[in-house]
C-alpha cells in the first residue's frame, strides 16, 4: 500500500496553529511564506513517496550488514541518500552562511515527519546530522565551523552522537573514554562507544563523530566531561580528505526494529589514538551535547508522529478492503468491510486523533523554537524559549508513547493478519518501540519535566501555559456549538487536573519542606502523559475553532468537518484519560514503592 504525505494537515497546522505568517515576519525568514511551505512540502512528498518509502520494507527484510570493519546499507539506500543530498534537504533549516536554505523549523519539522513516516531507518541518518550541526553552530569554534559545517549542512558528510559506553547506559557520569592533550592543541581519544546510530555506513564519504570523553585530571562525574569532534577521515586544510582516523566499527547490533539503520559499536584508539578536536571549553561537554540531544529529542517525537501516520494510513486501507461480518446497525444487508463496525472506527479514530494532535503540538513547538532563536525582541525570545523547553519532553515522550498505542492498534485493526509480517503492520509496531527508549527514555523525559521544567521555577511556566489554555476554553464556549462546548468541558477538566499535579510536584519536590521525592518521581511518567495529553488536546481545541470558522465560510467543507469531528473525538476519548492519571499521581506514590525490594 502506497504512502500519501499528509500535506494538507501539515499546512493547516503551520498556518493556523503555528502561525507561519507571523514566523515569516522574523528577520531572516521573510521567504517562509505559506506558498513556499506548500511548494517545499509537495517536493518533499515526491521524494518520500516515490523514492524513500519503497525502501522501507526492503530495509526490514534486508538490513544493513557488517563484515571486515565495513557496513553495507540496504540496497537502494545509498542511491536514495544521494538524491536526498542533491535536493538540498539536509540543509533545509540550517543557515545560508554554510550552504543551507535557512528556512524555519516550522517548515523543516513537517519535512522531517514526512521522511520518518516513509522510512524511519533511513531518516535516522539525517536526524543525527542535524543534531551535530546544531551543536557545532552553538559551541564550535570558527575553525571547526569552517572545516566541517558546510559539508554537514550539504549532507555530503554525516554526523553522529557518541555518548554512552558499555558500563554507563544513561548514567553519563560513568563515561570512561579518555582524551589526552597534544602539543598542537588536538587530543588523542581512547575508548569504546555503543549504540551509535549510523556510526559506520557507506552512504557518505566521511562521518563526523561528536564524542564525549574525559581529559586527564578532569573532575569526577558529569562535570568532567568534554566534547570532541572526531572525524572518520581527517580533513586537510584545503577541505580534502586525509588519512583514516583511529576510529573503527567493531560490530553492529541485531535489533527488533529499525533494522536498516546500522547501530554501531565504535572503538577509538586501538592504533595509537584517534585525533579529536575540542568543542568549546574543557569539562563543558555535557552542556554542549545537550544542544544536540534536545534537537534529537524533538526529532524523535517527530519520528513517533511519522510512524503513527503511516500505521494509520495502512490500517484505514485494510479496514476498507477487509470484508467480515454484518454491521450491528443493519446498514448493510450482508457482510461488509470492517470499517463499518463501531469498534474498528473507534480504533481508527484513536489513531487519527492522537496523530493529528501530536502533529499540532510539535508544529506549535517548532514555531516557538524559531521565535526563541531568531526574534529581534529579547522578551519574545525568552517567553518562547520557556515554552519550547517545556514542550520538548512532551513532544518526545508523549508522541512516542502514543505511537506505541497507534501502531499496536494498527496491528489490531488487521486482526490475525496484523501478526503476519507480510501485511507490514507489525514493522511499524516494532520500529516504534525504540522511540520511547533512545535519546532518553520516557522516564528520563519525565524527570526533566518534573525537575527542570516544573519544580525549578515553582510551576510558574506550567501555570502560564495553563492560563493560555483557559483562554481557548473561553473561545470554545463563546462559539456555542455542541462540539465546542464538549471540547471546552474536557479541556477544563484536563487543565484543572494538570494544575493539581503541578502543585503536587512543586509541593513535594526536594527543595520543599514537605519533600517526598519518591512520591513525585513515581508519578513522573503519568505526569508527562497528562501534560502531553493536555497540550496536544489544547491544539485540537484551537484547531476546532479554526475549522468552525472556515466551515461557516464554506471553505474546504469536507476537511473542516473532519477536523471538527477528530477534535471532538480527542476531547471525549483521549482528554478524558487525564483524570485517572491525576489520581494515580496524587494518590499512588506510596503504593508504587510499598513492596519490599526482596519481594520482587
Amino acid at each position: 500500500m502506497s504512502f500519501t504525505a499528509p500535506v494538507k494537515d501539515m499546512l493547516f497546522c503551520m498556518e493556523h496553529l503555528a502561525n507561519l505568517p507571523q514566523v515569516a515576519q522574523i528577520p531572516g525568514f521573510e521567504d517562509a511564506s505559506l506558498e513556499t511551505a506548500q511548494a517545499v512540502l509537495e517536493e518533499s512528498a515526491k521524494l518520500c513517496e516515490g523514492v524513500i518509502e519503497p525502501l522501507n520494507v526492503p530495509g526490514d527484510t534486508q538490513p544493513s550488514s557488517f563484515a571486515e570493519g565495513k557496513v553495507v546499507t540496504t540496497p537502494g539506500f545509498k542511491e536514495a541518500y544521494q538524491q536526498y543530498v542533491q535536493g538540498g534537504w539536509q540543509g533545509l533549516q540550517h543557515p545560508v552562511d554554510f550552504g543551507g536554505q535557512g528556512l524555519p523549523k516550522t517548515i523543516g519539522a513537517a519535512c522531517v515527519e514526512m521522511l520518518n513516516a516513509s522510512n524511519i531507518s533511513f531518516a535516522l541518518c539525517p536526524l543525527l546530522t542535524d543534531g551535530a550541526i546544531e551543536a557545532l553552530l552553538t559551541a564550535g569554534s570558527d575553525a571547526l565551523k569552517a572545516k566541517y559545517l558546510e559539508k554537514l549542512v550539504s549532507g555530503e558528510w554525516t554526523g553522529t552522537m557518541n555518548l554512552t559506553e558499555p558500563q554507563a547506559g544513561s548514567d553519563l557520569a560513568l563515561v570512561r573514554t579518555k582524551a589526552e592533550p597534544l602539543p598542537d592543541g588536538t587530543y588523542k581519544i581512547f575508548g569504546t562507544k555503543i549504540f551509535i546510530t549510523y556510526g559506520e555506513h557507506d552512504m557518505a564519504e566521511n562521518i563526523i563523530h561528536l564524542v564525549l570523553a574525559r581529559v586527564a585530571g578532569a573532575p569526577e562525574g558529569v562535570k568532567g566531561i568534554s566534547l570532541f569532534v572526531v572525524p572518520k577521515f581527517l580533513v586537510n586544510d584545503d577541505g580534502s580528505l586525509g588519512a583514516r582516523n583511529d576510529v573503527h566499527c567493531v560490530s553492529i547490533e541485531h535489533k527488533m526494529g529499525i533494522k536498516a539503520s546500522p547501530t554501531a559499536v565504535l572503538q577509538y584508539g586501538d592504533n595509537g589514538g584517534a585525533i579529536g578536536y575540542l568543542v568549546g571549553e574543557e569539562n563543558r561537554g555535557l552542556e554542549y551535547m545537550f544542544i544536540m540531544m534536545n534537537a534529537a529529542r524533538y526529532g524523535v517525537g517527530l519520528q513517533g508522529i511519522g510512524v503513527s501516520e503511516r500505521a494509520y494510513q495502512r490500517a484505514v486501507q485494510y479496514a476498507r478492503d477487509r470484508v467480515q461480518s454484518r454491521p450491528v446497525d443493519g446498514s448493510v444487508a450482508g457482510s461488509a468491510a470492517i470499517i463499518h463496525h463501531p469498534d474498528v472506527r473507534r480504533m481508527l479514530m484513536t489513531m487519527r486523533s492522537v496523530t493529528e494532535a501530536c502533529r499540532a503540538m510539535a508544529s506549535t513547538a517548532a514555531a516557538a523554537y524559531d521565535a526563541a532563536h531568531h526574534h529581534p525582541d529579547a522578551e519574545v525570545r525568552k517567553a518562547n524559549a520557556a515554552f519550547y523547553e517545556f514542550m520538548v519532553p512532551l513532544v518526545k515522550g508523549y508522541s512516542t508513547e502514543m505511537s506505541l498505542e497507534v501502531t499496536s492498534l494498527g496491528v489490531q485493526v488487521h486482526g490475525g493478519m496484523g501478526f503476519i509480517e507480510e501485511t507490514g503492520a507489525a514493522q511499524y509496531y516494532r520500529d516504534a518501540k525504540i522511540l520511547t527508549i533512545y535519546e532518553g527514555t520516557t522516564a528520563i523525559q519525565a524527570n526533566d519535566l518534573v525537575g527542570r521544567k516544573t519544580a525549578r521555577d515553582g510551576g510558574e511556566n506550567a501555570k502560564a501555559i495553563a492560563a493560555q489554555i483557559a483562554k481557548t476554553e473561553a473561545e470554545l464556549r463563546a462559539s456555542g456549538s455542541a462540539a465546542a462546548l464538549s471540547m471546552a468541558d474536557r479541556l477544563q477538566s484536563a487543565r484543572e487536573a494538570f494544575l493539581q499535579v503541578v502543585d503536587f510536584v512543586v509541593g513535594k519536590a526536594k527543595a520543599s519542606p514537605n519533600a517526598s521525592p519518591n512520591a513525585v518521581y513515581a508519578g513522573s511518567v503519568p505526569y508527562l502523559m497528562l501534560a502531553g495529553n493536555l497540550m496536544a488536546g489544547w491544539q485540537m481545541g484551537r484547531a476546532m475553532l479554526v475549522a468552525q470558522d472556515k466551515l461557516a465560510q464554506g471553505e474546504d467543507v469536507p476537511f473542516m468537518q473532519s477536523k471538527i469531528a477528530t477534535a471532538q473525538f480527542y476531547g471525549e476519548h483521549i482528554l478524558t484519560r487525564t483524570a485517572s492519571l491525576r489520581d494515580s499521581i496524587l494518590l499512588g506514590g506510596e503504593s508504587a514503592c510499598a513492596l519490599p525490594l526482596e519481594a520482587f
